[in-house]
């Protein structure tokens, strides 16, 4: 999730995993992503939950996803263990997300050193990146999966991917596609006239995944965490001002993140937390749940 992490990779854990890598890579020499797997399908790595789906929904019978940083770990700081790595020398494709994800800023690189033969795929290739003005970091915000619009561009280019790859699945792939984001324009147009009913401008979260989001819906953002760093005493203070301010009074919080701070602030503006996930796998569901909780969030 990117330039707002909360925690930096340790360089030298990522030494000594490479090293691991590179002889576990040895093993399997002969072994690339030109290669059919036994079973004759599509090896695809894929970085977090929602994009597992995305490739899925496309590829359908003829896929089957390694997912690099599992359900509830928090892509920021996950290092993945030298069996799931060593995986990757068997794989087709890598569909990065290529927003800025601090995972794949850590192992992009050397997951396509072992090896040369798999097709990396930018899903983010199309997609107007917000700037979070962060140099430490990429300096976009990576969360880009968090807005259905995006979505399609994403699916799109995992798609075109898979077509290269695989031409002769090709119709069955841009059927799938089709259909896919079909729903991901029923879903958006779901989620503009829910929000635009309920009247709610204003979103407070812990971490700032939502930009995407409410960019396309016309919300404000409003994080607790700064750069990745928890509020400090006087920051803490000046949220519970605004969140008086601003009659807010639901704060929503992540369970793959810590719930401390905004239970602090909605215990003094008497509100309550509602945990949304921006990283569940399944992705319309979830993004209907998430619309629901922020247009029920306005005053009533």
């Amino acid at each position: 999730m990117g330039s707002q992490g909360k925690g930096i990779v340790n360089p030298l854990s990522l030494v000594a995993a490479a090293l691991v890598i590179l002889m576990l890579a040895a093993t399997t020499a002969g072994c690339t992503g030109t290669d059919r797997q036994d079973d004759g399908k599509i090896v695809v790595a894929v970085t977090i939950p929602p994009e597992q789906e995305f490739v899925e929904r496309v590829g359908g019978d003829h896929v089957r996803v390694i997912l690099l940083v599992p359900p509830g770990a928090d892509p920021h700081t996950y290092e993945p263990p030298p069996g799931v790595i060593a995986d990757l020398a068997g794989a087709d494709i890598y569909a990065v997300v290529g927003s800025g994800i601090e995972f794949e800023l850590a192992w992009k690189e050397k997951i396509a050193a072992m090896n040369p033969g798999m097709l990396i795929v930018d899903c983010s290739r199309g997609i107007d990146l917000i700037s979070t003005g962060e140099e430490d970091h990429s300096g976009t915000d990576p969360h880009i999966w968090l807005s259905p619009g995006n979505a399609k561009v994403m699916v799109e280019n995992i798609c075109q991917g898979l077509i290269e790859v695989d031409p002769a699945n090709a119709d069955e792939y841009r059927r799938n596609a089709d259909a896919y984001q079909g729903e991901l324009d029923a879903l958006d147009r779901e989620i503009a006239g829910a929000l635009a009913e309920s009247g709610v401008e204003k979103i407070m979260v812990y971490h700032p995944s939502w930009a995407y989001f409410a960019r396309d819906y016309g919300l404000e953002e409003i994080p607790i965490e700064n750069e990745g760093k928890e509020p400090s005493p006087r920051g803490i203070e000046h949220l519970i001002k605004q969140a008086k301010e601003e009659h807010i009074t639901v704060i929503f919080a992540s369970p793959e993140y810590s719930t401390r701070s905004a239970e602090v602030i909605a215990d003094e503006i008497g509100g309550t937390v509602v945990l949304v996930s921006p990283l569940a796998k399944d992705y319309l569901a979830n993004m209907r749940h998430v619309a629901a909780a922020f247009a029920g969030s306005g005053s009533p």
